[in-house]
Parts: C-alpha cells; sequence; structure tokens
C-alpha cells in the first residue's frame, strides 16, 4: 500500500506524542499509537500505515538519528525542534527502508510536514538536512 501525505501526517502526531523529554523514541511504541487512535479517528487503511511508519522509526531510531546528526551541521539530534526532528526521522526512515517511495517525494513530503507542523524556518532546515542524507543513502 502506497504511503500519503495522511498516513505521513498522522504519523509525525504520533512520533511527537511518543518522545519522552529527553527526545527518545520507545522501542516499544504500540501502546502509545493505541491511545493516539483512540482519541482521533482515522480510516483502517490510514491507521495501518501510520502504525507501520511508526513502528518502523521507533525501531530504527538509533540508527536514524545517528544519519541525520551526521548531515546535521552544528546541530545534535536533542537540540533539534521536536517536530523537526521527528520529520527528519520519518523521511530518513523512508529513504533507508522504501527504496520504492522516489527520493524527490520523501523530501518534498518532509518539507511539506515541516511547514505545516513546524515554525517558519523549519521547511529550509529539513531540506538542507534531507538533502545530504538522501545523498548519501540512495547515491544514484
Amino acid at each position: 500500500m502506497a504511503v500519503g501525505r495522511q498516513e505521513r501526517e498522522i504519523a509525525i502526531q504520533i512520533l511527537y506524542q511518543l518522545e519522552d523529554p529527553n527526545g527518545a523514541l520507545p522501542t516499544l511504541p504500540d501502546a502509545g499509537i493505541e491511545a493516539f487512535f483512540q482519541n482521533f479517528e482515522h480510516e483502517q487503511a490510514a491507521r495501518d500505515e501510520a502504525t507501520a511508519l511508526v513502528r518502523g522509526v521507533c525501531h530504527r531510531s538509533g540508527e536514524l538519528d545517528t544519519l541525520i546528526e551526521k548531515h546535521s551541521t552544528r546541530w545534535r539530534i536533542n537540540r533539534m525542534a521536536k517536530v523537526d526532528r521527528n520529520v527528519l526521522r520519518l523521511a530518513a526512515y523512508e529513504l533507508v527502508v522504501r527504496a520504492e517511495v522516489p527520493v524527490r517525494v520523501v523530501l518534498n513530503e518532509a518539507v511539506e510536514l515541516g511547514k505545516r507542523f513546524g515554525s517558519e524556518n523549519s521547511s529550509a532546515f529539513i531540506n538542507g538536512v534531507l538533502d545530504p542524507v538522501a545523498k548519501e543513502v540512495r547515491p544514484s
């Protein structure tokens, strides 16, 4: 099933909710995912895709954070804005794991998520970090 903007938006909202005060994500996010869906109704297909994204990001968060920090000049992951770091995690996850999603789509969707949920500077920051991430992960 294809991931669309709605599924990514849901995933960002859940990731935001799941983070602990230090910016870490849980390795077992299912209770938090279920709590989210108890309060917000979404079609089952969107729930399933968003859940898969969140589980994947949480499972690989250490690897994703390392990759993001490598390409975010002078920014450690825990010093980034909460929305920005979770958009970056989600996009990095898609770049690493979901090769069927074109790089331009991942980058464009991440920038749009930054515009929607982040600050006025989020989209530029996200784009600036993701471009070198994409070049490393998918060099072609």
